[in-house]
């Protein structure tokens, strides 16, 4: 078994983070093809993402108070399974309805995987110590959009889009069998309180009843939100308004995607040094800057490639600082409860990504504006959210005794 402050237990927790990003990054670039081969509109073909985001978001409620109940081993490997089962389904979908079903299953068992990891981080972490182990985790799940868009292009071109499910099957399997031999069991003190409705309830309502936590949550949601804008959009403003290939809108994408993997690795050099509270202002202070050039870059239709990209790319790395520090900020003050806290957390995040995901998907015409207004108005909340905030999470955001 894997030791607790190890590369290797860090790198086993970001793989099975990754699950999720790969599992939509990797098809992005074949969304327009199979609304054409399987005879699909745009929107129906974006509901493979919203009903995935939707699942995502409902999935994750119920996976963290049973892994505070019966511990973090078991209930991510139930998930994992599903995730695997799920996949195989996607690939041999007949049809758009039977995709979308699909992605649902899929999205319900990759929920549990980032629900479990985030409260085994706070089993063994607090304060500026976990968010330096989320950032780094963060590292090296940045790779995933960095390369699943590549390899997704390149199996769209080769071989067609089924190819892409294959493969997430794939790297399904093989972070169950490494979770099933390496993986410790985290929670010293399982959670002796009935599994009911009502006693969920009431837990939850002590979080927000936190302000520190309602206050990290909400920087969460937002930046989350405007992450999703983008996948939402991107796909058909680069393809269809740019004219970008699939392998051009992958190669675009990963250029981008850059800027989270920048952001990551610079939080987990200095949080240390400088705290949660002044990483997540760098951090917020990007994401409304790289939001508000997205959005003057589209007022001024600058017809470049690189105007969309390159804002979007500082966008993201503003969000590499901020979503370990924050997610940390929120977990911190909750150690004997941290699966429920991650699921509030996961829920809160994933349904905001949902609502304006179907929104930006239902909304693109011919123009890029439902995606890059979107992104501004998320980047600009969340700093100022930083901003009008900094006293509470301060009094309310200290790591038990």
């Amino acid at each position: 078994m894997l030791r607790p402050d190890t590369f290797a237990l860090t790198a086993l927790l970001a793989l099975v983070t990754a699950l999720g990003p790969v599992s939509t990054d990797m098809y992005l670039p074949s969304m327009p093809d199979i609304g054409r081969l399987l005879d699909a509109p745009i929107a129906s073909v974006q509901l493979t993402l919203s009903c995935y985001l939707a699942a995502y978001a409902l999935g994750q409620i119920g996976y963290g108070p049973v892994s505070d109940r019966y511990g973090r081993r078991p209930i991510l490997l139930f998930a994992l399974t599903l995730f695997c089962i799920a996949n195989l389904g996607c690939a041999l979908a007949p049809n758009i309805e039977s995709l979308i079903a699909a992605r649902t299953f899929q999205a319900l068992g990759g929920s549990g995987a980032i629900v479990v990891v985030r409260a085994i981080v706070r089993d063994l972490y607090a304060g500026a110590r976990a968010g330096r182990e989320l950032s780094l985790m963060g590292a090296i799940m940045a790779l995933a959009p960095i390369v699943a868009p590549l390899i997704g292009g390149v199996l769209q071109t080769a071989v067609g889009w089924r190819a892409n499910f294959v493969v997430t099957f794939c790297v399904g399997v093989t972070a169950a069998a490494l979770v099933w031999r390496w993986l410790p069991e985290t929670l010293a003190q399982p959670s002796t309180e009935p599994l009911t409705l009502a006693g969920a309830l009431r837990v939850y309502r002590g979080f927000l009843q936190n302000r520190a936590f309602v206050a990290h949550l909400g920087i969460v949601a937002c930046a989350f939100a405007g992450l999703f804008a983008w996948i939402s959009g991107s796909a058909f403003v680069l393809q269809d308004l740019y004219g970008l290939s699939p392998l051009g809108f992958s190669v675009a994408f990963v250029v981008g995607s850059l800027g989270f993997l920048v952001g990551t690795l610079l939080a987990t050099q200095i949080v240390m040094r400088v705290g949660l509270d002044r990483t997540l202002g760098w951090g917020t202070s990007a994401l409304a800057a790289g939001g508000v050039a997205l959005a003057a870059s589209v007022a001024l239709g600058t017809t470049s490639v690189a105007a969309i990209v390159l804002p979007m790319s500082l966008y993201l790395c503003g969000l590499g600082l901020t979503m370990p520090q924050a997610m940390a900020g929120a977990l911190t003050p909750f150690a004997s409860r941290a699966g429920a806290a991650s699921s509030l957390i996961g829920f809160t995040q994933q349904t905001s990504a949902a609502i304006l995901g179907a929104i930006v998907g239902h909304t693109l015409a011919q123009t890029a504006w439902p995606m890059a207004a979107p992104i501004a108005a998320m980047g600009c909340l969340a700093l100022l959210i930083w901003v009008t905030s900094r006293r509470v999470r301060q009094e309310d955001g200290k790591a038990p005794p």
